[in-house]
């Protein structure tokens, strides 16, 4: 699931126009990061945003499918990520608008994670 050098610079050479991203080593991919908050991965050679119950919606209509991969006892589908539809992709600012979002949702996820971490005994 490595992704290829010139597709995470491709990627790269689209986002940073619009953010100042960082990238990590994501399990065996690579994470995008804006201001501490991942909200997309690099698997192969797709791009992935974060979506929530909300946002997954528009994705789903789009036709496009959840972040998986083989284990053990099967397919495992990872329905907090979703792959970018390629005209999003190729539109920087229906990509913006996508970013945006998904940012938003892994914001937010970050902070009902920390939320919940506070309230336990």
């Amino acid at each position: 699931m490595t992704p290829s050098a010139e597709y995470k610079d491709s990627i790269l050479e689209l986002l940073e126009p619009l953010f100042t991203v960082r990238i990590s080593r994501f399990f065996g991919g690579i994470g995008i990061s804006y201001d501490a908050v991942q909200f997309a991965m690099i698997m192969g050679n797709s791009l992935y945003f974060a979506v929530d119950e909300y946002t997954r919606k528009k994705y789903e209509r789009a036709g496009m499918q959840p972040f998986s991969y083989m284990a053990k006892r099967g397919r495992i589908q990872v329905r907090k990520y979703f792959e970018l539809p390629e005209d999003v992709l190729n539109d920087p600012e229906q990509l913006r608008l996508w970013a945006n979002e998904a940012i938003q949702v892994a914001a937010n996820t970050k902070k009902s994670k920390r939320r919940a971490k506070s309230d336990t005994p």
